[in-house]
């Protein structure tokens, strides 16, 4: 066991401050990586104040599930890596590997999936601490390959917001020929638009106004629709394969239900603090679908690291120190970021 530098939050209402938290040993099956990047995901913002009823937080609680690093050690029985490879973690750390969910690849459904951060920790006792971190040690079975070309800051966000958006994407069938659709273009719809443009989509970005018009554009998107405008809307009634929705704000999903072709499909993966009303008769005329997706398993994460890697795809992100997470925290409840949060620990090395 070692001491790791991290930051941590104390309680609900504390702000992240420089602390020191306990790591293991690598064991035979682990791998010990020194974290160079860590992105901010505003599930991490919701842990920190211990505003998810469902889920307690723990405390101190060392947030961070977008990791980026070097690996530095490997126990005896590891494969996969060896000190020097460029490794990431993403949301999940372990799970009991013989359930029917992970047998399928689908380890993100495991009843006994343990958390990148806030999980029992089997180890050491007490929760698992995350990325926000100079080091950790995982499992190998959940730990990543990140391709050589891909720049770390930016792959960082691609362990969450990356597979949260290409998951459903890839699970739709989006390819040549499809139209799609992406509510929102925050972290999580920039990247659902560069997925469906990579894929040969045709993309069409819905937003709430036009500031960010001329970045949909960059990021592939073919078309840019103001919602609020009902006249634009109705132009594209019926007439979308899939539908993206990242909105986690309360909004009227069954405007964009009627935006679906027959067979069509709405997959959410913003999550609104309060239950979406849902017109049944949306969905019955013209047999369309509403899906939620949950990131991915570690195949499909992978799979998705390695799309990025072939395809030059990578998250917009503003890069900081770790001395100004609470400062990036505040900003993110204003949606004052283009696109994702990065944090280089280096900093930490001046705590």
């Amino acid at each position: 066991m070692y001491n790791a530098r991290a930051y941590s939050a104390a309680s609900a209402t504390s702000p992240l401050a420089s602390t020191t938290v306990a790591r293991r040993d690598p064991t035979e099956h682990d791998v010990q990586i020194e974290i160079l990047f860590c992105g901010i995901c505003h599930s991490d913002l919701h842990q920190v104040r211990s505003e998810w009823s469902g889920i307690r937080t723990v405390y101190p609680c060392v947030p961070g599930h977008e990791i980026v690093g070097r690996v530095t050690g490997v126990g005896p029985a590891v494969t996969k890596f060896k000190p020097g490879d460029i490794a990431a973690v993403g949301c999940m750390v372990d799970s009991d590997g013989t359930c029917p969910e992970c047998r399928a690849g689908l380890e993100q459904f495991c009843p006994n999936m343990v958390l990148t951060y806030n999980s029992p920790d089997k180890h050491l006792g007490g929760v698992t601490y995350g990325g926000y971190s100079d080091s950790v040690v995982v499992d190998e079975r959940f730990v990543l390959r990140v391709p050589s070309n891909l720049n770390l800051a930016g792959a960082a966000p691609l362990l969450c917001a990356g597979i949260t958006t290409y998951s459903p994407v890839r699970r739709w069938g989006v390819t040549k020929g499809r139209k799609v659709g992406v509510v929102g273009l925050g972290g999580l719809g920039h990247m659902g638009v560069k997925f469906a443009h990579a894929l040969g989509a045709h993309v069409v970005v819905f937003t709430h106004s036009l500031n960010k018009k001329e970045d949909a554009f960059r990021f592939g998107a073919d078309e840019v629709v103001v919602s609020r405008n009902a006249d634009e809307m109705k132009k594209h009634t019926g007439s979308f394969d899939f539908i993206l929705d990242t909105v986690s704000a309360e909004h009227d999903i069954n405007a964009y239900i009627q935006l679906l072709r027959r067979d069509g499909n709405i997959t959410l993966v913003g999550a609104p603090g309060k239950p979406l009303a849902v017109s049944a008769f949306g969905l019955l005329l013209g047999r369309r679908n509403l899906s939620g997706s949950l990131i991915g398993g570690i195949p499909e994460t992978q799979e998705m690291l390695d799309f990025c890697g072939a395809h030059h795809i990578i998250a917009d992100v503003e890069i900081i120190p770790i001395q100004k997470v609470n400062e990036a925290y505040e900003r993110l409840l204003k949606s004052d970021v283009k696109y994702r949060f990065s944090i280089d620990m280096a900093s930490l090395k001046s705590e």
